[in-house]
């Protein structure tokens, strides 16, 4: 029941990271921080749909 999101910067709205989430235990969306290559710090990061 794993399922690939893609994690989007909340600053650019560069796309950076692809990881995995258990859809049946984590139905909210994924949020985590993350680096960001383009400002060079890390910023938090989203999940798209």
């Amino acid at each position: 029941m794993r399922v690939q999101v893609i994690l989007e910067c909340t600053e650019t709205g560069d796309r950076n990271y692809i990881t995995t989430k258990n859809k049946q235990k984590n139905p909210e969306r994924l949020e985590l921080m993350k680096y960001s290559p383009r400002l060079r710090k890390y910023t938090l990061h989203r999940e798209t749909k």
